[in-house]
């Protein structure tokens, strides 16, 4: 069974531990052809990959300046619309 994400949860901690705006670190796990997607959240910032021992999965990190906690939920909210991500 999944447990239900808690935005407003989420949204708080995001407030009490970044001063925003802020530069966020955002990490994915995606299945290996769709950086594109993960890469289009963000088109203006610098994305660094890392495939997986068997290549069928990659790692996605991204640093973005983000003015505040929505910003930042809606690149998450984005993100959960591409086949097979993990948002960690």
């Amino acid at each position: 069974m999944q447990k239900k994400f808690d935005k407003e949860s989420f949204k708080e901690k995001l407030e009490a531990q970044t001063n925003f705006p802020s530069v966020y670190m955002f990490k994915f796990i995606i299945p290996n052809g769709r950086q594109d997607e993960i890469a289009a959240l963000l088109p203006n910032c610098d994305m660094t990959v890392k495939e997986s021992t068997k290549g069928t999965y990659v790692s996605a990190t991204i640093k973005a300046m983000m003015p505040s906690s929505d910003a930042v939920m809606d690149v998450y909210e984005r993100a959960s619309t591409i086949e097979g991500v993990i948002s960690l």
